[in-house]
């Protein structure tokens, strides 16, 4: 890992009109870029937030670029020069029903770097009445997967992995010092868990945690609960967004995640 990479985390407000979307996320990652982020994260549902059957129209297959969202994604790597990770998108599945929910990354050269198919399907009934089954919709994947840049290992997750610590526990495992955590986080459990999960996931993983959420409402009853933050690895919340459209940046330091393993060297204490 080079002695800090700097990071945006991009907050935005997705609706139904793709191109309008990614018209958004094009100029976060100019203004992210500008500020010198060599990696800019977008949260879950970037360039899509609507109905199930939507995102079944909008489904690509991983690694085609010309298809309209990665060829978006990289048009914004190559032009700004910086690592662009979509943070979940629908990749066509062997159930046309049900395309899986992938997070993917793209290099300033506009190769694809890596992509993680959420393992973690969100599936509740909340108390304010809202009714989610991703499961119905969405095909689940099964493989924890890690990506290399510039000497940073990455981990890479969406949205309701971040409920289960043994994903972050395989990441880690697998050299990861940043974990990725973009999500379209509900605000009905956003504003209870979100800050203590993430905190959690950085203090237990000894990583730094970059979290792009959306937010604010979406149309219907849905709404996001925001806070795009990002966390170091004693679990100090070092940027975070307010309700707005935006971007938090940080410099994820190296030196930050050998002082804290260190001293602290619970990931060698483990027994299981």
């Amino acid at each position: 890992m080079p002695a800090a990479l700097r990071v945006a985390a991009v907050q935005l407000n997705s609706q139904t009109r793709v191109e309008e979307n990614l018209a958004k996320c094009h100029d976060m990652v100019s203004r992210a870029a500008s500020r010198g982020a060599e990696m800019v994260i977008l949260p879950e549902n970037f360039a899509y937030q609507g109905s199930e059957a939507g995102r079944r129209e909008i489904a690509e297959g991983i690694g085609e670029v010309e298809a309209p969202v990665q060829r978006a994604l990289v048009e914004m790597a190559r032009r700004n020069q910086v690592v662009v990770v979509g943070g979940g998108l629908p990749e066509r599945s062997d159930d046309p029903a049900r395309p899986y929910n992938t997070c993917v990354a793209y290099s300033p050269q506009g190769e694809l770097l890596a992509s993680y198919r959420k393992i973690h399907l969100f599936d509740v009934e909340l108390s304010d009445g809202t009714t989610l089954r991703e499961s119905s919709a969405s095909s689940a994947g099964s493989e924890p997967v890690v990506m290399q840049f510039a000497g940073t290992t990455v981990g890479l997750s969406i949205c309701y992995d971040l409920r289960f610590p043994e994903l972050y526990r395989a990441l880690v495992d697998r050299g990861a010092e940043v974990l990725m955590i973009p999500a379209a986080f509900t605000l009905q459990t956003g504003k209870d868990h979100w800050h203590v999960l993430l905190r959690a996931r950085a203090i237990e993983s000894q990583s730094w945690v970059v979290a792009p959420n959306q937010w604010g409402r979406h149309g219907g009853a849905r709404a996001s609960y925001g806070h795009t933050m990002i966390v170091d690895p004693w679990g100090t919340i070092v940027a975070e967004c307010s309700d707005r459209v935006g971007f938090v940046l940080a410099d994820l330091d190296h030196d930050i995640v050998t002082s804290v393993r260190s001293a602290l060297p619970s990931l060698r204490h483990r027994r299981w």
